[in-house]
Order: C-alpha cells, then structure tokens, then sequence
C-alpha cells in the first residue's frame, strides 16, 4: 500500500514535468496524457538511430502527401488500411495508364505552423531530400522506386509529378510512410550551411511541419507537450483532433506505468507488461485494446548458410519438433494471434502474408527427417535472445531446449546484451535465434523481398533462392492482379517448403487507456495515433 501511494505522489509531480503546468490546467476532456517506457531522441524521424517513439511523434507533428486509410476491426478499436490511401496534403491524385506518372495535387488552403502557405516548392525540396540526403528515407524510398530528385516535377502552383522507370506498386505507399515528411523548406533553408544543404543537424531539435499538433515544449528523456493546430486540414473531411493538448511522459518503469493508468492518473499506454494486462482489464477506470500486429511476426531464424542448418530437412525437423501452443502460452498468454498450424499442405488458400504456416509439432517427423539428413543422433547448437526480450522469450527458450533434447539436439540457451545480439545478427553469426520482424508496407512482395532476398541486414536466416529472387521482381512490377496474387502463393509455397525461418504468431498490440478514451488506432509503426483518439 505504501508503494501504491508513493507511486501516486509520484504520478502528479512526474506528469507535470516538463512545462506541462499549463497543459494540465485545461480541462480534462480536452487534454490527453501518454506515458511511455521510452524517449523521443530526435525531431527529425529520418534520422538513422531514431526511436518508434520519435515515428509516433513525427506521424502527429509531420504531414505527408498521403496517408493509409483505417478500418474498424472491433468494439473502440480500429487499424490501418494499407489498401486504403487518401491525402493529407495532396487534395487528389491520378495515375496514368501505364502506371509510370503519378500527378499529385496539393491542398490550397493548407499552411506551415509559422502560418506561411504549403507551396509545390516545399513538396518538391522535401522528395528531393528524401532521396538525396544521408538520412533513412533513401534507402526505404528506393523499394518504391523513388530513386533521385529529377523523378518530381513542377507542373503548376499546385500540382507536382512523380515519374517512374517501370510501375512500382510500392511507389505510392512509400509517400505513406514514417520518413516521407513534408518540410517548411523556406524555414529549414535558414538553417542549413554549405555542409549541411538540408538541415539535418538543425531538424533534429526543431520541426518544420504542418501537421495537427505543434510541439510547445521538448525535454529529451522527460517530457513533450504538443497543442492542437487549428489549422490543420490534412484529417480525414478536413476534421481536427478532438484533444487540444497531448502531454507525452517517460515513466520508465513499466509497473509505475501500469499504476498510473489503472488509478486514472494517465489516460493511454502502448508498452505495458503481458503480466499486467490482466490487472487493467479488471480495473473500473481502465481497458485495455487488443489487437494483432498484423504487419509483423516472431519467427525463430536458422542460418541457412552455417552448417547444419544449410540443410533443408534439419530446418524442417525443427520447425516439427517445436512445442508451439506451449510456447504461446508461455511467451504471450495466448495474446496474439498462431502463425502455425496452417489448415494446408502445398498450396497456400490466397495470397496473404503472413499467414498460418502448415507447421505442427510432430517428434516422430521431427526424428525421421534429422535422421534423412545425416544427423540420427541429433547434434548441438546455441540458441540466442536479447536481453530486451527476456519476458517473452526466456520461458519460450526453455521449452525450445527441452523439445528438442527429445530429438537429440543439444541446445545452449544464450541471452545475450541488446547491442551484441544486433550485431551478431547482422554479421549473419548466429547459428540459431528468436526476433520479431514489422514491415511498414504490408504487402505480400514486400515481406519476402525485405526478410528473404539479397545478403542484407533483415534477411535473418541469409536465404539464397533465385527462384525467391524471380518471384519477387517479377511481383514488384507486375500489373496484372490475378499474376501478382499467383506469384505471392508461390511464394509462400517455396518459403514452406524451404522452411529458412518458422514463423511462430504475431503478438497483440495491447493498447492500455482510461475508459473514456476511445477511437485508438494500431498503426505500422506501431505508436500511438493521437489524431483519432477522443474522449467518451
């Protein structure tokens, strides 16, 4: 009982850090307050190192051009709609017959914070940016085909193309994401120097946007204010936020914030404990959102390139020998949703991805295929996870090493520091390990040619296909709907039968928030959308 009054002191001194005085003194209903274990490292989401919570910040201070739709998928919660891309600075869109020029036109009443007009100028400094500065948005631009600056044209004051070499069905969706800011260019312009033409090193402190908040206040590591502008058009039907104000605080401490919101003195939480959701959902004051990352999966990777997992039929024998429905117990409480089990063989039922994959636990398959490889007797490996994933995958761990001790494979367990894990993996030095992978676009295509194609940091299990390889491109560029979907279930098809990784569920966003506070959103960056959000 201490505690939980310590903790309560705690609440109201902490929530008014950080200049947040004067935002709590609004009225309750018209201010939001967001506690997060993490911090907002940087102003500029384009820059490499920025956190999910820098994303999340940017997504409410930063317009695009065009933004994903959302759809209701239950009671108060809804998701966003990869099929679905409306505007938010662009007013309208076309795409020319052969799919090459997309023409973008810009709202025009819409305006920078400072008040000054949103000009085609501005749009045009921004793309050029993106695929010409040393900063994230290159690399991710380029899987759209968005390559160098002379692909955007000026037509008129408010109109600008997009052209392409070949039509890529990434092109437009990649105007969607994190990185594709539009910036005040004449503000950023007085900020930049010779060895800085884009103002990167200024942007990474200060914003240059027109989106629905405007930060007041800024403390790394503590606390962000943001008011509602009032001037924002890019919401759906021109609609502005329902909160004027958003405090955004960093309570490290997960069970500190699982406190706050439980006793009402936070309204919302992205990053509780597993072992906390049952708590909340019982308090009177809370409730908690549950809803599938369905843009992202856990799998267990093999190194396909280091013996013996370069042989298909050990890969296999693993992925039967797993304890699944144990593991998702262990792991997640059964919050997520399986992605084993599949109810097919050989074909999989559409093209969707990631879907249940055909994999089922089966010792007695599991000792016939080790046995076909050469390995009767089994063998021994290490199996790694990060310190950071420790709640989940510790429990999952041990049960891996106990299945498997039942087929003769002799398993290390090894938990090692964040920062060696990320390196070893992507020094392609591990024989044997649990990740979780999100991709931003949730395409079918786009899974296999981020996870399973070239010799690059997020091919996990360093597959080599040419067939992947083929599909893929041929995928990324194909026009004909009924060829696409025919070469996504290839795909699929190859990836079970080659097994390089097993794809094991994809854990719930749990959306923790005060009752009264409805119309959440998951979102593929995985942040809180402050847009939506209202209060009942």
């Amino acid at each position: 009982m201490k505690r939980r009054v310590l903790l309560k002191g705690m609440a109201g001194s902490t929530l008014l850090a950080g200049g947040a005085t004067e935002a709590l003194a609004q009225s309750r209903a018209e201010t939001l307050r967001y506690v997060t274990g993490a911090t907002i490292n940087t102003l500029d989401t384009t820059m490499p190192g920025a956190t999910r919570e820098a994303f999340g910040l940017s997504m409410n201070v930063y317009d695009r051009l065009f933004t994903f739709g959302r759809k209701k998928i239950g009671d108060g919660a809804w998701a966003f709609d990869p099929d679905t891309i409306r505007g938010e600075l662009a007013k309208t869109y076309s795409i020319s017959p052969d799919k090459k020029v997309i023409t973008v036109t810009l709202r025009p009443d819409a305006t920078w914070h400072d008040g000054s007009p949103v000009t085609v100028e501005d749009v045009k400094w921004s793309l050029d940016r993106h695929v010409t500065a040393k900063t994230l948005a290159a690399p991710q631009f380029s899987t759209g085909s968005l390559l160098k600056a002379d692909q955007f044209k000026i037509v008129d004051a408010h109109t600008l193309t997009v052209t392409l070499d070949k039509p890529d069905r990434l092109a437009l969706a990649n105007l969607c994401v994190c990185y594709a800011i539009m910036i005040n260019s004449k503000l950023a312009k007085k900020h930049a120097t010779a060895d800085d033409p884009w103002a990167t090193e200024w942007m990474k402190t200060n914003t240059a946007a027109s989106g629905a908040y405007i930060i007041e206040s800024h403390k790394p590591g503590e606390s962000t204010v943001l008011r509602r502008n009032e001037k924002w058009v890019g919401g759906a039907n021109g609609a502005l936020p329902a909160f004027k104000r958003v405090i955004i605080q960093t309570v490290p401490e997960a069970p500190t914030r699982a406190i706050l919101i439980e006793r009402g003195d936070a309204d919302l939480a992205i990053d509780l404990a597993a072992s906390d959701i049952p708590t909340i959902e019982k308090s009177a004051k809370a409730k908690v959102v549950s809803i599938p990352q369905t843009n992202g999966f856990t799998h267990i990777s093999m190194n396909t390139r280091m013996a013996p997992f370069d042989n298909p039929k050990v890969r296999k024998a693993v992925a039967a020998a797993l304890p699944y429905d144990d593991m998702f117990k262990a792991a997640l409480f059964s919050r997520g949703k399986k992605l084993y089990d599949g109810a097919w063989t050989t074909t999989p039922p559409d093209a969707s991805f990631p879907q249940p994959i055909p994999n089922k636990t089966d010792l007695a398959a599991a000792k016939k295929l080790l046995a076909e490889a050469g390995f009767p007797d089994g063998f021994s490996t290490s199996f790694a996870f990060t310190v950071g994933q420790s709640a989940t995958a510790e429990p999952m761990a041990a049960l891996i090493k106990e299945s498997l001790g039942k087929i003769g494979i002799k398993v290390d367990v090894q938990k090692k520091p964040d920062a060696e894990f990320n390196t070893l993996e992507s020094d392609k030095k591990m024989p044997f390990f649990t990740d979780g992978a999100t991709a931003w676009l949730p395409y079918t295509y786009y899974f296999f040619y981020l996870y399973f194609t070239r010799d690059q940091r997020w091919n996990f299990a360093s597959w080599k296909s040419t067939k992947m390889e083929e599909l893929t491109l041929d995928a990324r560029y194909q026009t004909d709907a009924a060829k696409y979907d025919t070469d996504c279930k290839e795909m699929i098809s190859l990836f079970n039968d080659e097994t390089p990784l097993v794809m094991l569920w994809q854990p719930n966003h749990d959306a923790t928030m005060a009752k009264s506070v409805d119309g959440y959103t998951y979102q593929f960056y995985r942040q809180a959308d402050f847009r939506d959000l209202r209060r009942v």
